[in-house]
């Protein structure tokens, strides 16, 4: 894989949250949609697009999009070693995505490039994150880990913090979370839902993501 030939912005982590209210999880499993579901989701009005290297054709995607949707930022979700961070730069990932949070990955994400959103879920995690300079967090998984009230019980303690809870955010609940002031976005899965993929409803995508700004507060 190759760097794409685009020029490609810096942003910082809190930039990739503050950009719209949600930041969709992406799995792909054919190359082939890669495009067309990132074109669908900017027309929505959704340009942060994490795709998980839960699949073997997750990289390719990331290139894919990269190359093809200049408009589009994509990151690299599910990162969790060096070699991940390396490989979703090499791919074209302009941010990474982590489900934990371990000094190695955090130094691999600074070394490649690449803003992290290290993953968390018990204060001590907080504090190694932030002890390495990281204040901007993903609450994962973030409904079986507390979901709101664990949000507004960390205020306190960890008031220099933002958050973007992901695992178990739906459209339903979303607004419980965007409410909270330490919550900048939330991460969800239900802009890209399977079915939709695999029959190409791009316009099905492009709604589901145009609704998400309804969420934004403020």
């Amino acid at each position: 894989m190759t760097t794409p030939t685009h020029a490609a912005a810096t942003f910082t982590a809190l930039q990739v949250m503050q950009d719209a209210p949600v930041i969709p999880v992406i799995v792909l499993n054919d190359i082939a949609h890669a495009v067309p579901m990132a074109r669908a989701l900017v027309a929505g009005g959704v340009r942060m697009l994490e795709v998980t290297l839960r699949t073997p054709q997750a990289l390719a995607c990331i290139e894919a999009i990269a190359r093809a949707v200049p408009e589009a930022v994509v990151g690299a979700g599910t990162v969790r070693s060096r070699a991940d961070a390396q490989a979703a730069a090499n791919a074209g990932a302009r941010f990474a995505v982590s489900p934990g949070y371990t000094s190695a990955v955090g130094q691999a994400c600074r070394d490649a490039g690449l803003a992290l959103l290290p993953g968390v879920a018990t204060g001590s995690e907080i504090m190694m994150a932030q002890e390495d300079g990281f204040t901007e967090l993903k609450f994962f998984p973030a409904m079986q880990a507390g979901g709101p009230a664990m949000l507004k019980a960390w205020s306190g303690p960890f008031f220099d913090v933002r958050f973007c809870p992901t695992g178990g955010v739906s459209l339903q609940n979303a607004a419980d979370f965007l409410a909270l002031p330490n919550v900048v976005c939330v991460g969800g899965s239900w802009l890209v839902p399977a079915d939709a993929m695999a029959a190409g409803d791009w316009a099905r995508i492009t709604q589901l993501a145009a609704d998400t700004q309804a969420l934004r507060v403020g």
